[in-house]
């Protein structure tokens, strides 16, 4: 997963592709998929709770 992430950094125009659907990653899931495109949207929420 770490490659396919490193590569889309390197080739962002793939990044466009994917989101139109031009373009899919080979071995990964849709939901992997989702969540590599909107780690590069910069839409990445994390659910922080603190717990006393």
């Amino acid at each position: 997963m770490i490659n396919v992430i490193q590569y889309l950094e390197q080739n962002p125009s793939l990044i466009t592709l994917l989101k139109e659907k031009k373009a899919s990653l080979l071995g990964v899931t849709e939901i992997e998929q989702k969540a590599i495109l909107e780690s590069f949207d910069g839409e990445l929420r994390v659910d922080l709770r603190l717990w006393y």
